[in-house]
């Protein structure tokens, strides 16, 4: 086919890896082994999908907001070795012009094929594949058919593609879309147990100095149940800005004894230093952060107190209301990730 047809949708296709590893996800373990299942065994072990044994045509990623569904689809395509990765929006595949929105879709897949194994991500897919309605346009309609119809189509294991789908509103979704055959479903819900949470403050905080014990994150992952993945990660990005705020707003600093951080020598101290500090503490001096030498500050490391202040600030995104729906969606048509 002329290229041009196909230029409109090459900005979709990932170049560069995004190096989030399955590691790096916090829980989620049913999502985590139907994805492997679906998308990495098919393609390391081919000869264990023949006959009857087919790998998912499709996986539907659904929960609410913040639950990691975009990063674990980045964890996919890290994970997928040799694998050509799409990653498209609806806006991609929609065009003000008659009959051009289908023949995008169509295209988009054929491209797919071309560069097979391939992984096709498509976020906000209820955008594209809502119920059909009597108020809908033509338009409309003809792009959830010629999806439908490649979807459809996806089931041959010559073609070597994934759809991969994700969704915060799964039950708008048109029911010939959740009926497609091989179209697995995965529900995502914010309530973790303590461990995952625990593990996600450990990996938002990283290489982060801090003085945090294993009690502190305990404690924390037993506070925020309930939250996402997203709102944990707001609360450490929050929390990792307070030592940065005390040297703005402090009006005294005293000198520090530290290990020396550019000497090889262990055992290296200095003591010329400067961390904030209170007024009344041995040692103070008056002054402002615009005083300290660029390369005299000794920045305090994070701390409990820190990650309870911004805890204070930071309510949970997910409400009861929308959790209810999730899960009933999940018991009708999917299964817990």
């Amino acid at each position: 086919k002329n290229y041009e047809e196909y230029r409109p949708l090459t900005g979709a296709i990932m170049m560069e890896k995004p190096n989030v590893r399955w590691s790096d996800v916090a829980g989620l373990e049913g999502a985590k082994e139907a994805l492997k299942e679906a998308v990495i065994l098919p393609i390391k072990f081919p000869h264990l999908f023949i006959g009857k044994c087919t790998p998912w045509q499709g996986i539907l990623l659904f929960g609410p907001p913040g639950i990691s569904k975009s990063y674990l689809a980045k964890a996919v395509d890290t994970e997928a070795n040799n694998s050509t990765f799409f990653s498209v929006l609806s806006s991609n595949l929609i065009s003000k012009w008659l009959g051009e929105s289908e023949k995008l879709v169509k295209n988009f897949f054929e491209l797919a094929r071309q560069r097979k194994p391939s992984i096709i991500f498509i976020d906000e897919v209820d955008s594209l594949c809502g119920s059909r309605n009597e108020n809908e346009s033509e338009a409309a309609r003809r792009i959830k058919t010629e999806f439908l119809v490649q979807m459809q189509g996806v089931g041959n294991s010559s073609d070597g593609i994934l759809v991969l789908g994700a969704t915060n509103i799964p039950w708008v979704l048109d029911s010939a879309i959740r009926r497609s055959s091989g179209f697995g479903s995965v529900g995502l819900t914010p309530h973790l147990p303590a461990l995952p949470s625990a593990q996600m403050f450990k990996l938002h905080l990283g290489s982060t100095l801090h003085c945090l014990t294993e009690a502190n994150i305990q404690e924390l992952a037993c506070k925020t149940d309930g939250y996402s993945g997203a709102d944990i990660s707001t609360i450490v990005q929050d929390a990792l800005m307070q030592p940065v705020r005390k040297v703005q707003s402090a009006t005294h600093f005293k000198k520090f004894l530290v290990c020396d951080p550019s000497c090889t020598t262990p055992g290296t101290f200095v003591d010329d230093l400067l961390t904030p500090c209170s007024p009344g503490d041995l040692g103070a001096t008056e002054m402002t952060w615009m005083e300290v030498p660029n390369d005299k500050l000794m920045e305090p490391v994070v701390c409990m107190s820190d990650m309870l202040r911004s805890l204070a600030t930071t309510h949970p995104t997910v409400n009861a209301e929308g959790l209810l729906k999730v899960k009933k969606f999940t018991k009708d048509f999917g299964q817990e990730g």
